[in-house]
């Protein structure tokens, strides 16, 4: 219980120095890698390597959607 405790504090003290447009993507694929990684046994990192996925694919489909948008402007 205690573990949690400070854990959730951690979390929360981090929370505050990520920036919004860099947390897109990281958010929601940091809690399914947790979700994963509790699976079997290391959540912290499943979080971790899911929150660097998820701003990954966050950043291809911004790429994409840029040259769309260069395409439609030629």
């Amino acid at each position: 219980m205690r573990k949690m405790i400070a854990g959730a504090v951690l979390a929360v003290g981090l929370a505050g120095f990520a920036g919004a447009a860099e947390a897109k993507g990281c958010i929601k694929g940091a809690v399914v890698g947790g979700i994963a990684g509790h699976a079997v046994g290391h959540t912290f990192a499943g979080a971790a390597a899911g929150c660097a996925l998820g701003r990954h694919q966050a950043n291809k489909r911004q790429r994409t959607r840029d040259d769309a948008v260069a395409r439609a402007a030629r």
